[in-house]
């Protein structure tokens, strides 16, 4: 089975493919455009792998997106890349338009027109998955979860985005009997992680002994899921999932902000204390609210159990431990990220 990724290069998708290409009889193309967030060297492992490939493509660019589906001829298309961050969407949305809108649309026009050359069992076994979020569906309050059938309400402009191409995707379902699969994913953590999200960035703040930011009272919850969990539901999906369903993945591990903010410090006093007698926690500074800020999301993922079989396997403490130790142990790799990249400065201030 040869499958198509977008995306492979970033958080979510450099550890869908190592585990993908891990898979008997399976071929990997990864397109990227090898974007700010890329991160490479999290695909080591593939280099030489005759059974992989890379080409640099940005999905924006239709000609490059038509051109690489018909050269590569794929039995399924895994469409990850987008871009991600809520802050940068609230500084330039234009790029997230043009990439998570436009870039869906390119790949969706293609990949129809690719599939409409195929015969009837080619078809048949055919598939799209376009992964998403749950921050499509809005804000929760205390209570209460999503799931499949939630109606849609996007407070951000990457929100936004990315639900106009969940849109897009099933609209090209119905329209075109592509056979499309949605996936809605709480927050992912876990190694390799660009250092502008929460967890990098409590871990980086922390160890450069700089104030640790958090927003307004630090009471916003999120649902957290290990990345490898997510990329075993993922592969699950492209083996098992139906065309036209929606698969939620969550990890069952609500979190404030403050929350995961102090058992970070926690583990950080135990795994490298800090000089003199000062804990993390007192690092701990509290900044003005992000604009639009959602207060809870949280996944109810029963039924995606039920259809799929799929459980998480990583408790959020074991997970995030795994998590600190891994950022503690590539240090090298984080101040190269700091110098080259993004140098701790807050996002999302507006324009």
């Amino acid at each position: 089975m040869r499958i198509l990724v977008t995306g492979g290069a970033g958080f979510i998708g450099s550890a869908f493919v190592p585990r993908a290409l891990a898979q008997p009889d399976l071929d990997v193309i990864n397109i990227d455009s090898l974007t700010y967030a890329a991160t490479p060297g999290a695909l080591a492992v593939a280099d030489g792998n005759p059974h992989y490939r890379f080409e640099k493509i940005d999905i924006a660019n239709r000609d490059d997106v038509r051109r690489i589906i018909f050269d590569t001829c794929p039995d399924a298309v895994v469409h990850l890349a987008a871009e991600t961050h809520v802050d940068r969407s609230i500084d330039g949305p234009a790029k997230f338009i043009q990439t998570n809108i436009i870039g869906t649309f390119n790949l969706l026009e293609s990949t129809t027109e690719y599939f409409e050359t195929l015969g009837n069992d080619a078809q048949e076994a055919f598939r799209f998955i376009h992964v998403s979020t749950d921050e499509v569906f809005g804000s929760l309050d205390a209570n209460g979860h999503f799931d499949a059938t939630s109606p849609y309400r996007p407070n951000s402009p990457y929100s936004a985005s990315k639900a106009s191409a969940d849109h897009l995707v099933r609209a090209w379902h119905r329209t075109y009997n592509l056979p499309t699969i949605v996936t809605n994913t709480s927050n992912n953590y876990g190694p390799f992680q660009f250092p502008d999200k929460l967890i990098p960035v409590i871990i980086g703040k922390a160890l450069d002994e700089q104030p640790i930011p958090l927003y307004g009272d630090g009471s916003n919850v999120r649902d957290w899921l290990y990345v490898d969990d997510h990329v075993a539901g993922l592969l699950n999906v492209l083996a098992n999932g139906m065309p036209g369903d929606t698969y939620v993945f969550g990890g069952d591990a609500e979190k404030s902000n403050l929350e995961i903010t102090k058992t970070i410090c926690q583990m950080l006093d135990k795994m490298k204390p800090r000089a003199g007698t000062d804990d993390y926690q007192s690092l701990i500074t509290f900044i003005k609210d992000r604009p639009g800020h959602d207060f809870r999301y949280a996944l109810d993922a029963s039924m995606t159990k039920k259809k799929l079989g799929w459980q998480p396997s990583h408790k959020f403490d074991a997970g995030l431990e795994m998590t600190v130790q891994w950022y503690l142990d590539n240090e090298d790799w984080r101040e190269q990220m700091k110098v080259e990249l993004y140098d701790g400065a807050r996002l999302g201030l507006g324009r």
